[in-house]
């Protein structure tokens, strides 16, 4: 795949979505790996060189991109050692992996228990259990009355009603809205979010809402995947 860093010439705006039958193509393949890997047991991952175990029903970081995107976004990212993290919707802990990796110290949280036993199991397996703390939870509700440097957030794309624990990482009836109306109580003097967006969903609807709570993003890092753009956008106010 192609890789853009940021430069002036990365539009702040989602990019051109590709034609319709390479969407299609695209988001059918993607659901058949969802449903490959759902059904799997345990499978040992490698991420930019980093081991991870995912277990059944937990977003796979490999299998399925985003996952090992975000990764190599938190590696671009002003991250500074010692620095608060919060890793919102988890999964198998890819991101708070990465970013403990930098130094910082993370939070990672997911409404899937599953998720949340995944990404302990990952902390531990590269020796990162002291910089990763895991709490199951809704949204931010696990981390209440706290704030944090940079919030790490691979959002469900689609929208939509859930069909079970495991289909959380897909589809949500209010994605957009409710990380913009949450986001700002829980970052601390100067903090920012890193947010994957994805011309596969509904970048445009993030975008807005973020807007219209006064937040600004700009294009860390972008990949064209041929039937999909994703960008890493580092937003703040």
């Amino acid at each position: 795949h192609h890789v853009s860093r940021i430069t002036s010439t990365l539009p702040t705006l989602p990019v051109q979505r590709p034609h319709w039958l390479r969407r299609a193509v695209g988001r059918w393949l993607r659901l058949r790996h969802w449903g490959r890997a759902r059904s799997a047991g345990p499978v040992l991952e490698w991420v930019e060189g980093v081991p991870l175990l995912v277990l059944p029903g937990v977003f796979n970081p490999a299998l399925l991109r985003t996952g090992a995107f975000l990764a190599r976004a938190v590696g671009q990212l002003p991250l500074a050692a010692g620095q608060r993290v919060l890793d919102l919707g988890c999964g198998s802990g890819v991101g708070a992996v990465f970013a403990a990796r930098r130094g910082a110290q993370v939070l990672a949280t997911d409404i899937n228990p599953q998720a949340v036993r995944c990404a302990q199991i990952n902390a531990r397996l590269n020796r990162l259990g002291r910089q990763i703390e895991t709490r199951p939870g809704d949204w931010f509700e696990p981390a209440a009355g706290l704030r944090f440097d940079w919030v790490l957030f691979n959002p469900p794309f689609y929208r939509g009603a859930p069909r079970n624990m495991a289909d959380r990482a897909w589809r949500s009836e209010d994605a957009p809205e409710r990380f913009a109306a949450e986001l700002a109580d829980h970052l601390a003097p100067g903090g920012g979010a890193l947010l994957v967006l994805s011309t596969d969903g509904a970048p445009e609807a993030f975008i807005a809402a973020l807007a219209a709570r006064g937040f600004s993003l700009r294009p860390l890092l972008r990949e064209d995947w041929w039937n999909e753009v994703v960008t890493a956008y580092l937003t703040s106010q």
